[in-house]
């Protein structure tokens, strides 16, 4: 499937700010066999006086921007024309998950993908006795890998309510849990902190997914949000697996990836800094367009 992506990002200052510098992921690249991308830019008004693209540890497209003079407002456009592959059927070649263990002491690499780097505590996905004991309660004798993800991300969605207006941005995980309610990013750490706990190495996915107004109705232009889902490591044969607790599905064809980590700390879409006074307002419009 080919999709169209647009996202825009406007931030207003109550007063100019004299300098400002952002770290922005938002670029979706190139996933082997998964996503292709066929065009892409990056877009600033007014244009930053410095700019710079890089690639992050974990293979995100990285661009720098920095404003070194008053500016009452910033607008950052990003469009993409992205080709996600139509997934083959899942099946299941993951040995137990008791043999877990000894399929990781067999990992010796550190690359970027090496699932070392996705089991142990992060600065928003860390052990929790509550997670870790639900994670437990959805396990059977013999469960392979790839079972035991997902029934804890089909468990979570059954458990959890999508409620936008109980956290925020920086609300703990077991915080989220605790209530029951969140959001995408929500969902994911629970389910990151909970894989991790009974030792199935798990990360973060940012990106769009493409939404589907109720039968009937219009799509509404900029309707769409950014996204976060959950990638696991399934063991050397079987690798990386994406699931959506949010949705109760696997990751397919209507999800566009941005990048990857070890929770939102490693992928957020905009991180930056301004010096000025006064507060601040923000928008942001996403449209997730399929194309003939």
């Amino acid at each position: 499937m080919l999709y169209e992506v647009k996202l825009r990002l406007t931030y207003s200052y109550d007063s100019p700010t004299d300098h400002a510098r952002n770290l922005l992921r938002l670029l979706p690249s190139d996933i082997a066999g998964t996503q292709v991308v066929r065009a892409r830019l990056l877009t600033f008004d007014p244009a930053p006086s410095e700019r710079y693209e890089s690639v992050d540890f974990f293979g995100t497209a990285l661009t720098s921007a920095a404003w070194h003079r008053p500016i009452a407002e910033i607008s950052v456009q990003m469009t993409a024309q992205v080709e996600r592959k139509t997934a083959p059927p899942t099946f299941d070649f993951s040995r137990q998950l008791s043999d877990l263990p000894g399929e990781l002491a067999a990992q010796h690499s550190l690359e970027p993908a090496s699932p070392h780097h996705f089991l142990a505590a992060s600065g928003r996905a860390g052990p929790d006795p509550e997670m870790t004991a639900f994670a437990r309660d959805q396990l059977r004798p013999g469960m392979t890998v790839y079972e035991a993800i997902t029934a804890v991300g089909k468990a979570l969605f059954a458990q959890m309510s999508f409620d936008a207006q109980a956290t925020d941005v920086n609300t703990p995980a077991a915080e989220a849990f605790a209530k029951r309610h969140g959001v995408c990013q929500d969902f994911s750490h629970i389910m990151i902190s909970a894989l991790r706990g009974i030792g199935v190495p798990a990360g973060y996915v940012s990106g769009f997914l493409r939404t589907y107004p109720p039968p009937g109705q219009p799509r509404l232009e900029g309707a769409d949000a950014m996204h976060a889902w959950v990638r696991a490591w399934a063991g050397a044969e079987m690798g990386w697996v994406e699931f959506d607790p949010t949705n109760n599905q696997s990751a397919g064809e209507d999800y566009i990836t941005v990048g990857y980590g070890r929770d939102y700390d490693d992928v957020p879409p905009l991180r930056g800094a301004m010096r000025g006074a006064g507060g601040q307002e923000s928008a942001q419009a996403v449209d997730v367009i399929p194309q003939a």
